[in-house]
């Protein structure tokens, strides 16, 4: 899996820009491999998952310990840009509950 990552001039916020049309069991692997420097190189780390459109339970899992990661070490994970399919699953199974998400980038960076 290809993540493009890039740094917040002004907050040192890492964004990671998920290069795949999906986050499931085929690339979970690869996901959790790529995210981790990053997540351990951060306080901060924004994900955009704009071209994303299909999470399967795997790939949920992979966010959720991206997100224990974070809280473990007192930093911040947020989402942003999720396609319509995604959000729904997300308010699905009710992980809009747990996950800071927003709509833009510019939301997502006001916040860190």
């Amino acid at each position: 899996m290809r993540l493009e990552v890039t740094t917040d001039d002004a907050s040192k916020a890492a964004i990671v820009e998920v290069q795949s049309e999906s986050l499931d069991a085929g690339n979970v692997k690869a996901f959790k491999e790529a995210v981790q420097p990053v997540l351990e190189g951060h306080a901060a780390v924004l994900i955009d998952l704009g071209p994303v459109v299909f999470v399967d339970s795997s790939g949920l899992g992979a966010l959720l310990s991206c997100l224990r990661a974070m809280n473990n070490r007192n930093g911040q994970l947020k989402i942003y840009g999720m396609a319509k399919p995604v959000r729904a699953l997300f308010e699905l199974v009710r992980m809009h509950r747990i996950f800071a998400i927003y709509n833009t980038r510019e939301e997502a960076l006001a916040t860190v």
